[in-house]
């Protein structure tokens, strides 16, 4: 079996006329936690579409653990163990946290994510199964979009901007989340403009730069360089 989880080479996307990723290479290793950071406009969701088939790729490879899946339908490459958790959650507002979670479950003999085990990771979720998923706060929302996720028994995990508009305490729990999830072998995609919180939960750092690859390495590489992060995030 590949050691790569997930691996970009060459990856080009245009919308229309407009090229927005340029070569685009990494690889997410089985079971890390890959930060894909960058400026808004850097390339961050678009690459994010072109993995989950919104937006099939004009050139280059893109595989999951060495099968390739660029260019297939987004129900197929769900199907073949891509999760995703969208930035704004998303979620069925009318429907019940259960619903919402019921709706997204995909079973096998393999199946290691159930109803009984998100609800064991989010109890706050399972207390409130039969409430409007619209009702919920927003940090329960966020909780719910990772639960619903998880439900599809994704391979590879890829999640959003999973901190944005969450409070400072509903952020530590999300943060939290997903160093739980690494720690159960979860191969994370972690799309994050909270630079510190992506640092300290990602194994390796990508950052885009107007679509281009304008660093990778190390989490640890990416903490060390201030002036790394100041010029391509603006932020430290």
């Amino acid at each position: 079996m590949a050691t790569e989880a997930l691996t970009l080479q060459g990856v080009d996307a245009l919308y229309g006329d407009s090229h927005v990723l340029h070569g685009i290479s990494f690889e997410v290793g089985a079971g890390r936690v890959l930060a894909l950071l960058g400026r808004n406009g850097a390339g961050k969701t678009t690459c994010m579409s072109a993995i989950i088939g919104f937006l099939p790729p004009r050139k280059g490879a893109i595989r999951l653990f060495g099968e390739p899946i660029a260019g297939l339908a987004p129900e197929a490459i769900a199907r073949k163990g891509v999760g995703f958790v969208p930035q704004g959650r998303r979620i069925f507002s009318t429907l019940t946290v259960r619903e919402n979670l019921r709706v997204s479950e995909r079973r096998s003999a393999a199946s290691a994510w159930h109803l009984a085990r998100v609800f064991e990771l989010f109890p706050q979720l399972e207390a409130r199964a039969e409430q409007a998923a619209g009702s919920l706060s927003g940090g329960e929302q966020q909780m719910l979009a990772i639960a619903r996720a998880l439900m599809g028994n994704p391979r590879v995990l890829l999640m959003d901007e999973p901190s944005e508009g969450l409070a400072p305490l509903v952020v530590a729990e999300v943060g939290r989340t997903i160093a739980r999830l690494k720690a159960e072998g979860q191969s994370i995609l972690l799309v994050e403009q909270n630079v510190r919180l992506a640092l300290e939960l990602a194994d390796e750092v990508v950052i885009l730069n107007t679509g281009r690859v304008a660093f990778t390495g190390s989490a640890g590489e990416a903490r060390g360089n201030e002036a790394l992060i100041t010029q391509h995030l603006g932020v430290f």
